[in-house]
């Protein structure tokens, strides 16, 4: 496993935090929920498509 996507998944959580904080302290509130929520999309995506190519390792390991 590769140590860059812990690091894209680090720097997506500090963006969307940062983010999120900017437009809670300016009354955006709902905004600041949906900017969370995208982040939390992105990284979820990130990770579903690293499990699809786990899944993909074992069935060529095991000639599935």
């Amino acid at each position: 496993m590769d140590v860059e996507i812990i690091f894209k998944i680090a720097a997506i959580g500090i963006l969307t935090a940062i983010i999120g904080q900017i437009l809670k302290q300016t009354g955006k509130d709902e905004i600041s929920t949906l900017a969370t929520l995208a982040g939390l999309i992105i990284v979820l995506i990130m990770v579903l498509n690293l499990i699809g190519d786990l899944f993909t390792t074992f069935k060529t390991i095991f000639n599935f």
